[in-house]
């Protein structure tokens, strides 16, 4: 997206791993028990002793769009991988963030207020448990048990219901009166890590999730006239549909051409589904973080699909389900089909990893495995963006399994430099500057926090500059100063190492090193740890003849790339700049030489992710 020169040599390079040697990063005492216990190493690889415990969940909900009641029940096969025995385990109920009572920080309407999920029984390896053992708090539920040893496996059995919210829509919750994004919605067992422990981090509504690796069944019985749409694929898609729509979804899953799978006219047709009174649709996923599920009886469906590894010819199928009469969404499988395509093949070029991705129109941002709830959007730009940045969450936090709880940039800044990235191979006349005023107008305020404030801590404006477009920029600098081929190689080590497990920051960091072969904690320290400003500067520029000399000084203390454009009489310009590998020695001054094509203009330091707070010291004009 940035067609910059990249002047970043072997020497400078060389010159950072020396200036950053004595460079360590912020180690707490928790992370370094598990280099001790060697769950973990300094290298950024899993430890031989690495462990993440996981659970098959066999999940049967009964859900009635006229009421809102969902009816279910879920058996979870749990194996205690971890060293520890365990005395209690913990759930998360999240629907509850609609109970009476709980804590919240996003706004629900007395009308959604509910008296949360009601748990009819639970048993324990076949044994009826007193409901005496559990304790609900909010989001959180407490089960006394007879303790887990190590390596044991359990199995559980819940029924339980709940009445899904109507407005309010807090990533799940009715859309229309015919249509539902349904999420989040099953008791599952909390993650417990060699971190800490049990994950007991309430839902609140802006933190997001953290969930184990794990197989999920699921039937879901809807009225006969409805859809279904699920993490995962469709396991008895001739009992649900006609035949016509079973060769249609299968034409689609190999054709690159898009596919109307259900029109208008076949939906007044009224003759997509089997003729029952309900019908129960069964989808199965495995190695997934979660399961979603979204239902209509009026949307209509594209699809299309490419090959994502061209190694093996492995397809992914993609999806757009929407109510036609949002005509901006008629397109949005041309945007997700592109989505997938560039990041199979350009960023971070990594095979698409699971069999669809679905994008539904619904009244949230925001993405499940497979699932993306979004609301229509007027503006061609805003829709191509918000495709995109949220059919990238595919890699972060699903594929990588991050702890959104604790550390939202972790996932929220990468699915940031994929909107930037991506977009403009969707139009190339977007330049996607999302999240850069914020940045710019809150450096060194009060609210201003350094990207490692755990999520939970962060407040004002720092909620979005230190999960969204700070971190984004991190990477894309470092992308900058590595070059693709390096930063991909990079990249790649840490995806091949941490893809279905938990990886924490550190983790990513010394990946990151590791592959790369150079010691960059001099960067990840200054950007990602301390506070700071980014504030560069024009300070001087001297010439003999047409040989130009800018001396460009950091008035603030955070690093930001160095970008001139030259600006020319005759209208024409001129780009030279470096990496932010210019300020690995420490030094607050660095010069930028080039030979001017003709009589200058002006000289403007700066570019769209070259954070700035102050820009009236970056104009130069002989």
């Amino acid at each position: 997206m940035i067609n910059l020169k990249k002047l970043l040599s072997i020497v400078l390079l060389s010159g950072t791993t020396i200036a950053s040697a004595q460079i360590t990063l912020p180690i707490t005492t928790t992370l370094q028990k598990t280099y001790t216990n060697g769950t973990r190493t300094k290298s950024g690889t899993p430890g031989k002793s690495y462990w993440q415990n996981t659970a098959n969940y066999t999940i049967k909900v009964n859900f009635d769009p006229k009421t809102r009641q969902l009816i279910g029940t879920v058996g979870i096969d749990y194996v205690n991988n971890s060293p520890d025995t365990l005395k209690k385990i913990e759930f998360k109920l999240y629907p509850n963030i609609y109970q009476k009572g709980s804590i919240r920080e996003m706004a629900v309407l007395p009308t959604d207020l509910t008296d949360g999920v009601q748990i009819k029984s639970i048993s324990m390896d076949n044994q009826l448990l007193d409901s005496t053992k559990l304790h609900i708090k909010g989001t959180n539920m407490s089960l006394k048990i007879q303790p887990i040893s190590s390596k044991q496996k359990i199995h559980l059995d819940i029924a339980y219901s709940y009445t899904l919210n109507k407005t309010s829509h807090i990533r799940t919750g009715q859309v229309d009166d015919g249509a539902f994004f349904i999420a989040y919605f099953f008791p599952r067992i909390a993650v417990y890590d060699d971190i800490d422990g049990w994950n007991e981090y309430p839902y609140v509504g802006s933190q997001e999730f953290y969930n184990d690796f794990c197989h999920f069944s699921a039937e879901i019985t809807v009225p006969g006239d409805y859809q279904v749409w699920a993490t995962g694929n469709l396991k008895n898609a001739d009992e649900v549909y006609n035949p016509k729509y079973v060769k249609l979804i299968t034409s689609a899953g190999a054709d690159d051409k898009v596919t109307d799978i259900v029109t208008k006219a076949d939906l007044a047709a009224a003759d997509i589904t089997k003729k029952n009174p309900a019908n129960t649709w069964k989808f199965e996923a495995d190695s997934v973080t979660d399961l979603a599920f979204a239902t209509s009886n009026h949307y209509i469906w594209k699809a299309s699909s490419l090959v994502v590894d061209p190694k093996t010819g492995r397809r992914t199928r993609v999806d757009a389900v929407f109510n036609p009469a949002h005509k901006d969404y008629f397109a949005v499988v041309n945007y997700a089909r592109k989505t997938v395509e560039t990041m199979s093949y350009k960023f971070p070029k990594w095979p698409y990893p699971y069999p669809h991705e679905t994008v539904f129109d619904g009244l949230d941002q925001m993405e499940y495995p497979m699932m993306v709830n979004d609301n229509p959007l007027d503006q061609t730009e805003d829709a191509i963006e918000l495709t995109d940045h949220e059919i990238f969450h595919t890699m972060f936090p699903f594929y990588m399994g991050t702890n959104e709880t604790k550390y939202g940039f972790m996932d929220e800044g990468w699915a940031t430099i994929g909107e930037w990235l991506i977009s403009p191979q969707i139009d190339p006349k977007i330049v996607d500057s999302y999240g850069m005023s914020a940045v710019n107008a809150s450096a060194g305020s009060e609210q201003d926090a350094p990207i490692m404030t755990l999520t939970p801590a962060l407040t004002g404006v720092a909620r979005f500059t230190d999960n969204y477009p700070k971190p984004g920029l991190g990477y894309l600098y470092v992308k900058e100063m590595l070059g693709d081929e390096l930063f991909t190689k990079a990249l790649h080590n840490y995806i091949n190492l941490w893809h279905g497990k938990h990886p924490m920051p550190l983790d990513f960091f010394n990946c990151m090193n590791t592959g790369a072969g150079t010691n960059m904690n001099w960067f990840w320290k200054n950007w990602f740890f301390d506070n700071g400003l980014p504030d560069l500067a024009i300070t001087k520029v001297t010439h003999v003849a047409s040989k130009y000399k800018a001396t460009i000084t950091s008035i603030g203390t955070k690093m930001v790339p160095v970008h001139l454009t030259v600006f020319y009489a005759d209208g024409s310009k001129q780009s030279v700049g470096t990496s932010i590998a210019c300020w690995a020695k420490g030094n607050k001054t660095t010069t930028l030489t080039f030979t001017a094509k003709g009589p200058i203009k002006q000289i403007v330091l700066g570019t769209t992710y070259d954070a700035d707070s102050d820009n009236r010291n970056n104009v130069w004009k002989p």
